[in-house]
């Protein structure tokens, strides 16, 4: 028997199947925050619907973000920050550490690449990843606070060269070789400029104006009068032909790891006392801590890094107490045996965590003097994951 659409069933098909799909769509979107909460909806209440038709499912209100707090930024600077770029953002406190408070700089660059570079770090040298879904202490609000106390550094603005760039890459990267390996190669101490996730945000505006202005009360000259603009341009060709994009992992997170638990302290716990070991303000050379080791003296090894750093690699037998936070840790730790600190600046971090642990009551604390960096060129043993 055949069935004529009326327009009455025609408009009540219409309805459901909209409703249908928007309630699919409900179902499938989170909200920004990253999960669809039941507490949102409660809190919220649904929509009031038409009188003839069931209400659809709202979507859950994110919570607003908060907004970047220039105090709570200079508390966490001065705490996290200032042991290796400085006080006042003069850098070079710690081996490779830059300038921050260089006004031009700030005027220059974007909130994108600061955050990124907090959050993530720069794999391969001392600058570690803060942001807590990496293993840091701070959340992504810090880290915005952390860049709106920076801001406070930052001069008038700039003109900016938005121009697409025109250079030769295969010229441009002989140009790099004379020009700028030897600072900013990979095996330089300044900043690595062609690591993959600075370029990805880094800006060619950006680049090209450090290129040709220099960063004033750096060591980074300006190149305009002694490469021209075409020169630079060949350069700029050069560093956009490298690869510029984001490995998994490398994305925000939402998730503050708890501490890593204290492993056993002190290593060969029977053992004899270490001869030779200096107190802090004084350091102890990597050669006499080894030999120690060797001799199975009674000895606590704290790492002072980021609990990312530790993770990532760290002196075997060492215990994670990072120098920003060792409160957890203080009760736990023996006061008679002698700690030895360690960081890879080679002791900006280490000797922070040192002064706090003397400050505690301790009185057996020492500093390994050329760092974690001169310790894995020794081959000496390493582990990483959080276990000792």
């Amino acid at each position: 028997m055949k069935r004529f659409m009326t327009p009455a069933r025609s408009a009540l098909l219409a309805t459901l199947a909209v409703a249908v799909v928007l309630g699919a769509c409900n179902r499938g979107r989170s909200s920004p925050s990253g999960a669809a909460s039941a507490s949102a909806q409660a809190s919220h209440g649904a929509l009031a619907a038409p009188s003839a038709h069931p209400a659809l499912p709202s979507l859950p209100s994110a919570a607003p973000e908060l907004p970047a707090s220039t105090e709570r930024g200079r508390e966490l600077y001065g705490r996290m920050c200032a042991v290796c770029h400085g006080a006042n953002g003069e850098g070079y406190r710690a081996d490779g550490a830059p300038t921050l408070s260089q006004p031009a700089y700030l005027a220059s660059v974007s909130d994108d690449f600061l955050d990124f570079a907090i959050a993530i770090g720069r794999p391969r040298t001392t600058m570690a990843a803060w942001r807590t879904d990496q293993g840091g202490p701070l959340s992504a609000w810090d880290i915005k606070s952390v860049i709106a106390f920076l801001r406070t550094w930052q001069g008038p603005p700039v003109k900016l060269d938005e121009g697409y760039v025109h250079g030769d890459a295969v010229r441009g990267k002989a140009l790099f070789v004379k020009e700028c390996e030897s600072c900013h190669g990979a095996k330089a101490k300044n900043v690595h400029i062609l690591s993959r996730q600075w370029l990805t945000f880094a800006k060619t505006p950006f680049i090209r104006y450090a290129i040709a202005n220099g960063r004033p009360s750096t060591p980074m000259k300006a190149f305009s009068a002694s490469l021209g603009a075409d020169r630079i341009e060949e350069i700029l060709g050069y560093m956009r032909s490298l690869p510029a994009w984001l490995a998994p992992g490398e994305v925000a997170g939402s998730i503050r790891p708890p501490p890593i638990p204290l492993g056993p302290v002190p290593l060969n716990p029977k053992g004899p006392a270490p001869v030779g070991f200096r107190p802090y303000p004084a350091m102890t050379p990597l050669s006499v801590i080894w030999r120690e080791l060797q001799r199975h003296a009674r000895i606590g090894i704290l790492d002072a890094r980021t609990s990312s750093d530790y993770t990532t690699l760290h002196i075997e037998g060492a215990v994670s107490v990072p120098f920003y936070d060792p409160s957890p840790y203080l009760d736990d730790l023996p006061r008679r045996e002698w700690l030895v600190c360690y960081c890879g600046c080679p002791h900006s971090e280490s000797g922070a965590l040192a002064q706090q642990l003397l400050n505690a009551g301790f009185t057996k604390v020492t500093v390994l003097d050329e760092g974690f960096g001169a310790w894995t060129a020794a081959g000496h043993p390493t582990r990483n994951g959080q276990t000792p």
